[in-house]
């Protein structure tokens, strides 16, 4: 086939690859890729870092997707045409229950749908939901590893400011549409926000393809919005969690 639109790559490129881990970040995906064998960067282009690494002799891509919806179903599109199946979300995220701490990971098993991009992929009525057997992996995966996690339902937006009801912007203003909905959450007992899982849920689910997400607390909101944690040493545990997922799944 020809090269996809975006990726620029090919299906010869990923070798055979049907799982694919896919941060935001492009230099986490680049941390990620050399925790495993034979890592190899595939291409760059914009904010989409691909690369290839063995894990159980088998390829396993890695492959950043930037922040938010619609550059996730980017990424989550071409990578399906290139023969991914199973895509395995690893991220940051601000906690909005009292009892979860910095540090701590959480595993989604479904999302708020607060963005756009998921509703050109299924009506609003149509679930965000998780894979099963993929969310299982990750929470195993916790469990293994004796890393402090909570499962449950994350709320997911297209903006990180006025959509997460965050005050402390440049007009200090939230639409109407907005206003008290973090505490409406809260109470509803969702875990957390970000900005990604809901898209990729949506068109995973929609499309036939897997989906599962984890991701690491660097602040809850419930006590301060600034992060003053070590990002490092939560991307690590977050990190270990995938690829001990990832391998289960192969």
């Amino acid at each position: 086939m020809d090269k996809v639109f975006h990726l620029g790559l090919d299906k010869t490129a990923l070798e055979g690859a049907t799982l694919a881990i896919v941060p935001g970040d492009p230099e986490r995906a680049k941390r990620i890729a050399e925790k495993m064998e034979s890592s190899k960067c595939l291409a760059q282009t914009r904010e989409f870092h691909v690369y290839s690494a063995k894990l159980k002799d088998k390829t396993v891509i890695v492959c950043s997707t930037g922040i938010g919806g619609p550059s996730t179903s980017i990424a989550v599109e071409e990578l399906a045409q290139l023969g991914i199946t199973t895509f395995l979300r690893i991220g940051t995220t601000g906690a909005i229950q009292p009892h979860i701490n910095e540090g701590d990971l959480l595993v989604s098993t479904a999302s708020v749908r607060l963005d756009g991009a998921s509703q050109h992929f299924a009506p609003l009525s149509y679930p965000a939901v998780s894979d099963f057997h993929c969310t299982q992996a990750m929470v195993n995966a916790c469990e293994s590893l004796d890393v402090k996690h909570h499962v449950g339902i994350t709320a997911s937006s297209d903006t990180f400011y006025p959509g997460q009801e965050r005050y402390d912007t440049y007009s200090g203003y939230v639409s109407k549409d907005f206003q008290g909905t973090c505490e409406q959450w809260q109470k509803l007992n969702v875990m957390n926000y970000e900005m990604e899982s809901a898209t990729l849920f949506t068109m995973c689910a929609a499309l036939g393809l897997k989906a599962a997400c984890v991701a690491g607390v660097l602040v809850n909101r419930t006590r301060q919005e600034i992060p003053n944690v070590d990002h490092g040493e939560i991307e690590k545990k977050a990190v270990s969690v995938v690829i001990k997922a990832a391998e289960s799944l192969l």
